[in-house]
């Protein structure tokens, strides 16, 4: 049977969350940018949002807000028929997640001293 860790008996680990707002919106965030990775694998929002366990509605929601948010969308969705609907990233989307990505490196990079001055602060 496998021993599940408990917070305390983990190793501390950094994990940059950026967001890119609009107001109080969220236009570009860390849940929207792992829903389009789960798409651009499953082909099919149902299919992200099961495997992120979140409804169909909320990630239906989530690629409505994020689309709404871009010059052009991030997701093309084809409406069901003989073969069924499905969902693929355009350009635009795979270019958002490559951009988020590279960032996120790029800060880790950049701050990879301070974060582990930090980290070593923390109980192990």
């Amino acid at each position: 049977m496998p021993s599940h860790a408990s917070p305390a008996d983990t190793a501390p680990q950094l994990r940059l969350r950026m967001r890119v707002t609009r107001g109080d919106a969220i236009a570009v965030g860390p849940g929207k940018i792992e829903l389009l990775e789960a798409l651009q694998r499953t082909h099919s929002i149902n299919g992200a949002a099961k495997v992120l366990g979140m409804s169909y509605r909320r990630a239906w929601l989530l690629v409505d807000e994020l689309n709404a948010a871009l010059r052009e969308p991030a997701v093309r969705s084809a409406t069901g028929g003989s073969h069924g609907g499905g969902s693929e990233l355009t350009a635009t989307g795979t270019e958002l997640i490559r951009l988020y990505r590279a960032i996120e490196q790029r800060a880790r990079q950049a701050c990879a001293a301070e974060i582990d001055q930090m980290l070593a602060l923390l109980k192990a």
